[in-house]
């Protein structure tokens, strides 16, 4: 018989214990050593049993242990030094709290997954990591984040594999009760529901559960209480599951129930209202809808004056390098969701716009919605505005309005306890949650070579332990019988170099890259004097057919009997996993197609361990890959044919394993130590550490966005919101008359016949301003080096000056320097003007001769 529900017995705690609920509820513990050592105190072999999970440990210890330890005066000077650790973590000021009044008092962050811990599987992937420490982040460093998302009763999937090694998906159900969350609560004990109207009359109600991250709190919807209709109840039951009109009401949860959700958590706890609303992917664009709906009823607002008050203080944030990652949904599912909703239709459906009129794009309408945006890394951020140019026409990629801001990790997270205590992350420039700016890790360079490599040594050991472990399980559900496992004991070699790979498994990543010649592969593998051995791990998107088929082809190499000991796929990637792989690889491998990799942060985790990673060079790597951090993979970007660039750039890892890493690896001085090998280590630790920082990535979105956001979102708020109404109006009378905008002419002096390097070019430019001001505009000179084509690079634009008015024609000056040799060229643009524009190109409108 199976169970129709399922719920947590948890024992009661003594009187003398009933801290350790604060302590348990509080997410903290997985990132912070001597908490976990304190719920390891209370049952060390129960600890292991239940995976190092302190909800479960409480749950299950017996009362007499609980009994005992009530009496136990070391134990409970000890819970007590650890309860009182966590309540100065949370009062004391820290960097954030130095910023003044300028920073906003509250900042909401929505995201449709996050991953916090394995205790909390709410996450897929990528996206949802980087989730869970942009929360960490702002919690060490006091930043008054609010993170929402939802709660997803089967999480995304559990893997394993069947015997012929195709992906298999399980969907545990969760019990809320079972996990580190809180019900959010009325005043009088009831909890709060939270609505959102559906077609036909229905609704659509949740509940609201609060995760407390350190000081950050998370808000997560759950769609499945007795309020809903079956259809409503399972909105939440898996991420990224359903159809498109699951999707779409999960996205309508998240957004406009986000918002909802947060109203009522900060009037019951006297919590300030968001100033700043970030949308961490195109999953979270309803905020902003939301948010307009607000307005509109609650002050008076036309549509696009609630739109200016909206944009002003909201952030968007892609991960997305190709358009077939990004939510669309036809255009009529949209119109008969939101035909009652209380906004206009036709300015919802434009906000969603793209070049096929039949599908509403998420991305766009974040885009849309938010007066600042960003990509995850330098060259995403490239990438990005080519992707997204078409929403500002007459504009080249780079004067599109997004910009980047590089992933980071969180280093208690993701660093080997042994390496924190070995004073790896030590600088003598201070706490790196203290000081503000450019760092180095230079108390790495007081370890002895010896200790760093005996250190990095005993975490492979423990990787390999770990793999044995999971390998002997995974044959065993994949149906092999205890005599044929017995192999996995001797399996992999703690003296082996140890290359991981782990990620998802869509097709651009390439899992399969480093199988395109087999037998080099197997000789490296089987080098008798120096092998190598690789641990790979990842997920397939249940319905991605192509992705499993990758993993399959994998395991089946993997399965040789030949090989076996070298190499392995291991099923259940996790966060409990990756912590395992990110500290014991000695080299990360990442091979994606580029550019499709936006960011790619398992490599930086990989490097704060130690790990030099060998990559192409796309995302964070292609940014911070000095020559002295790892290898850089060549690519094969001007080979059009994809198989012949997967042999090429196939072809490049194994050269370089085979004649750099390999050789650098196992090349030891008298004592044993890889000297050259480790001090690669000591460098990425030195230099690479401190750039991969979450702590650095939420300083940077502090002050690039979310304070001149709050200052922006202030502006707009001003007079009842007279400024956003004034900012709609003059947005309004512009665009009418843009189309009569017209660069008359434009004449050059001064260079004379044969310009030389020092000299000057005197530009005056004839502009036509029809039903317009000089103030409404900024006439620009842009100049740069020309090509045959007329193209102008390495462009510098400078204001011109109003010179001179006859009617509606206007005359502009300015002075450009001929500092360089070579051909040079220059025109002149006209882009609107207004002192809430956070971009001149935000209109996305301009005038050329």
């Amino acid at each position: 018989m199976r169970a129709l529900r399922r719920f947590t017995v948890r024992a009661s705690l003594p009187e003398e214990l009933r801290p350790l609920s604060q302590l348990v509820m509080n997410l903290r513990w997985s990132w912070h050593p001597e908490t976990r050592d304190l719920f390891e105190a209370l049952d060390p072999e129960l600890w292991r049993k239940c995976g190092g999970d302190p909800v479960k440990v409480l749950g299950e210890v017996s009362a007499e242990r609980l009994a005992a330890l009530a009496k136990d005066r070391r134990f409970l000077r000890r819970m007590q030094d650890v309860v009182d650790d966590l309540q100065e973590y949370l009062t004391a000021p820290h960097w954030y709290q130095s910023l003044g009044a300028e920073a906003p008092a509250t900042i909401a962050y929505f995201s449709a997954e996050f991953g916090i811990t394995e205790v909390l599987p709410q996450y897929s992937g990528g996206l949802g990591i980087l989730a869970g420490d942009h929360l960490k982040a702002a919690s060490d460093l006091g930043v008054p984040l609010i993170g929402v998302g939802l709660l997803y009763r089967a999480g995304y999937f559990e893997q394993s594999l069947s015997p012929d090694g195709w992906q298999l998906e399980h969907y545990p159900s969760l019990d809320p009760h079972g996990l580190p969350v809180k019900l959010l609560r009325q005043p009088d004990g009831s909890a709060v529901v939270i609505t959102v109207p559906l077609p036909e009359g229905r609704t659509l109600h949740a509940h609201v559960w609060r995760a407390q991250v350190g000081r950050v709190c998370l808000l997560l919807l759950d769609s499945d209480i007795e309020e809903n209709a079956p259809a409503e109840r399972s909105v939440t039951d898996r991420l990224y599951g359903g159809d498109e009109d699951h999707r779409l009401r999960q996205e309508m949860l998240l957004g406009i129930g986000g918002v909802r959700a947060l109203r009522a958590y900060c009037s019951s706890t006297g919590t300030p209202q968001p100033e700043v609303f970030h949308a961490n992917e195109g999953h979270a664009g309803f905020q902003g809808v939301e948010r307009i709906r607000e307005l509109t009823e609650s002050h008076g607002l036309s549509f696009a004056e609630a739109l200016q008050a909206v944009r002003a203080g909201t952030v968007f944030t892609t991960h997305t390098p190709v358009p077939a990652g990004i939510d669309r949904f036809p255009r009529a599912l949209i119109e008969r969701y939101f035909a009652g909703f209380g906004v206009p239709l036709d300015q919802l459906i434009a906000l969603g716009a793209e070049q096929d009129p039949s599908k509403f794009n998420m991305a766009h309408m974040g885009l849309r919605l938010a007066q600042r945006a960003n990509g995850v890394s330098r060259l995403h951020g490239i990438v990005s505005r080519y992707m997204f140019q078409d929403l500002w026409p007459g504009f080249d990629p780079d004067d599109v309005p997004i910009g980047y801001i590089t992933n980071g990790v969180h280093a208690p997270t993701w660093t080997a306890r042994e390496m924190i205590e070995l004073g790896a992350q030590t600088s003598s420039e201070g706490d790196p949650l203290v000081i503000d700016g450019p760092e180095h890790f230079d108390g790495v360079d007081k370890i002895p070579a010896a200790d760093l490599w005996s250190t990095r040594r005993r975490l492979r050991a423990r990787l390999i332990e770990e793999v044995r472990r999971r390998l002997r399980e995974t044959l065993l559900a994949r149906g092999a019988g205890e005599a044929e496992v017995g192999w996995t004991d001797t399996a992999f070699d703690p003296d082996v170099l140890t290359i991981g790979f782990a990620r998802r498994v869509p097709s651009y990543k390439r899992l399969t890259l480093m199988l395109r010649d087999p037998e080099r592969l197997k000789a490296l593998l089987l080098d008798p004097q120096r092998p190598i051995q690789i641990i790979i791990a990842g997920k397939s998107h249940p319905a991605d057919d192509t992705g499993k088929q990758l993993i399959q082809e994998m395991v089946r190499f993997a399965d040789d009997p030949e090989i076996r000991h070298r190499i392995t796929f291991l099923p259940g990637y996790d966060i409990g996993m990756a912590s395992y792989l990110m500290s014991g690889c000695d080299v990360w491998l990442n091979n994606p197609l580029r550019p499709l990799e936006a960011s790619g942060t398992s490599g930086m985790k990989s490097a704060l361990n130690g790990g030099l990673n060998l990559s192409i060079r796309d995302g964070w790597w292609d940014e911070w890959y000095d020559g002295q951090n790892g290898w850089a993979i060549p690519t094969a970007d001007g080979i059009a044919d994809p198989d012949r660039r997967d042999e090429v750039e196939a072809r490049a890892i194994y050269d370089l394993l085979s004649t750099q890493v390999v050789p650098r690896f196992y090349e030891t001085d008298r004592d044993g130590i890889p000297t050259r090998w480790v001090e690669m280590v000591r460098h990425t630790l030195r230099e690479t550490g401190p750039k991969v920082l979450a702590t650095r990535m939420l300083r940077d979105y502090v002050r690039q966005l979310y304070v001149p956001a709050a200052g922006s979102a202030r502006e707009m708020a001003q007079s009842g919101y007279g400024a956003a109404r004034t900012e709609a109006g003059w947005r309004a009378h512009l665009l009418e008359h843009w189309g009569d905008v017209r660069v008359a002419h434009v004449e050059a002096t001064g260079a004379g016949d044969t310009p030389e390097i020092g000299s000057t070019l005197a530009l005056r430019a004839e502009v036509e301003l029809p039903g317009l001001t000089p103030s409404d505009v900024e006439v620009q000179a842009a100049y740069g080096r020309v090509d045959d084509t007329d193209a102008l690079h390495e462009v510098t634009t400078v204001p011109m000056q109003h010179e001179q008015t006859d009617g509606t024609r206007h005359w502009f000056t300015a002075t450009l320097p001929l500092e360089r040799t070579g051909a040079f060229g220059y025109t002149v643009r006209v882009l609107p003007h207004s002192a809430h524009l956070a971009d001149p190109a935000e209109l996305g409108v301009v005038a050329h001769p």
